[in-house]
């Protein structure tokens, strides 16, 4: 007989305790290999799908698109075969089996001789070994906590039509889909907010109630950026300063460089290269400072590595992936990996590993169009350094008013780390490496 096996959500690490189900990616009945992936969930920190370490049949799922799961709850069960076959690992000890806990996390294939499963796109599993197949486990009776399989068309739902239809209350289940295979798409909501707008005499689709006064509640990514910057706000004692500088010979430098051909590089990778030589005559700012459980600074830990944060917009909001050890890259590797995790960011697939663990942030806020800001700290960082928009302006330049092209540039930086010699003395070297780039030569 098989024997029917609960795989739980994960530990997403970082401190995640949970994470909202997007879309199953199995259903109840269908064959399922080794590690395949079964469901895709949004945590605070990104979109990612997660595998099941059991191979066989799926009896049940357990919670809707839409629905938050915490970590340790069953998210499916699977029959399984008794002897340990291809269809899944050893019932009796599954760690000897899938090593995975998200795709892309560093996963572990089985010990020599293990076999994975592929499904078929009819649903039934092929050794990847030469062997006969199992035959195939036919489905128990599900259980009676089994939550019956949500609809197709809700199931495939993107994340951003659903966050869309969250902050709309819009009822996604009163849709219908003009995508294929009725395939909800964002016009539907569109036209559904457009319809509830001019009022219910026109068929609308009410919006689901929302709470008093239309009230949102803060979840996901939102939730832990409020949390976030409540903690940053209330533990550090930030101070901020600011200088114009002149960016014309930065971009002369960028035209000069990507004259020469090879990877295109951008005004960000050279700002990238500006701070790491910055952190290195200043390290002191590459630093966090520790608290004890009452919230009181007990020590300052000063960061070796610089893993450097930079903001990113994306169509969950505000985040800040992190660039490893960017201290050892020169710029056109800076340039890469600011290029990658920007597209990453834009695509919603960075992983929890990609948005954590920063020591420094750089804020280049010019692309919204504006001069200056003085942004809160990324907790629990010591410092963030921001770009302005470069524009056109009336500039002495070698004694003569010239037009230059102007930023301003801000540093804010939490004050128990250093006094205002040290954040000045840095932000001057920053501009200074703006207007003459050429410094950056006494750094390389």
């Amino acid at each position: 007989m098989p024997v029917v096996r609960e795989f739980t959500l994960p530990d997403l690490g970082e401190g995640l305790t949970g994470a909202e189900v997007v879309r199953w990616m199995v259903e109840v009945g269908e064959v399922i290999a080794v590690d395949q992936p079964v469901v895709e969930v949004e945590t605070a920190k990104a979109v990612v799908e997660v595998p099941c370490p059991y191979g066989g049949v799926v009896t049940a799922r357990f919670g809707e698109p839409g629905e938050e799961v915490p970590v340790g709850a069953a998210l499916v069960t699977v029959a399984v075969s008794p002897s340990g076959d291809s269809s899944g690992p050893d019932p009796e000890a599954p760690a000897r089996g899938s090593g995975n806990v998200l795709v892309g996390y560093g996963t572990v294939e089985g010990g020599k001789g293990a076999r994975r499963g592929r499904v078929r796109p009819g649903g039934a599993v092929t050794a990847v070994a030469a062997a006969p197949a199992p035959a195939p486990v036919r489905p128990p009776a599900p259980p009676a906590r089994a939550v019956p399989a949500a609809p197709a068309v809700v199931a495939v739902i993107s994340p951003l039509v659903r966050r869309s239809a969250r902050e709309h209350g819009i009822d996604l289940a009163a849709l219908t889909g003009s995508g294929p295979d009725g395939l909800i798409l964002r016009a539907d909501v569109d036209r559904a907010v457009a319809a509830a707008a001019a009022g219910p005499a026109n068929g609308a689709v009410r919006p689901a109630a929302a709470g008093a006064e239309g009230a949102v509640p803060l979840r996901g990514l939102r939730r832990t950026i409020a949390e976030k910057l409540t903690l940053s706000h209330r533990e550090i004692p930030a101070a901020t300063c600011w200088v114009d500088a002149d960016a014309t010979e930065l971009l002369a430098l960028r035209e000069q460089l990507n004259g020469a051909g090879g990877p295109r590089i951008g005004l960000l990778a050279l700002l990238a290269r500006i701070s790491t030589a910055a952190l290195a005559r200043f390290p002191e700012l590459n630093a966090s400072v520790e608290c004890d459980a009452a919230g009181a600074p007990v020590a300052l830990r000063r960061h070796t590595a610089v893993h450097l944060g930079f903001a990113a917009q994306s169509e969950r909001g505000l985040v800040v992936p992190v660039v490893r050890d960017a201290h050892l890259l020169n710029t056109v590797q800076l340039g890469a990996e600011l290029a990658r995790l920007t597209d990453s960011a834009r695509a919603g697939s960075l992983t929890p590993a990609e948005l954590t663990g920063g020591t420094f942030t750089l804020n280049n806020y010019g692309v919204f169009g504006v001069d200056g800001s003085t942004p809160l700290i990324n907790h629990p960082e010591a410092a963030m350094l921001g770009v302005g928009r470069i524009v056109a302006k009336p500039w002495v330049h070698r004694g003569e008013l010239a037009v230059r092209q102007v930023t301003q540039l801000s540093f804010t930086f939490d004050h128990r780390v250093c006094d205002g010699g040290t954040a000045g003395g840095f932000l001057r070297f920053v501009a200074d490496c703006v207007e003459q780039p050429g410094m950056l030569m006494r750094q390389l």
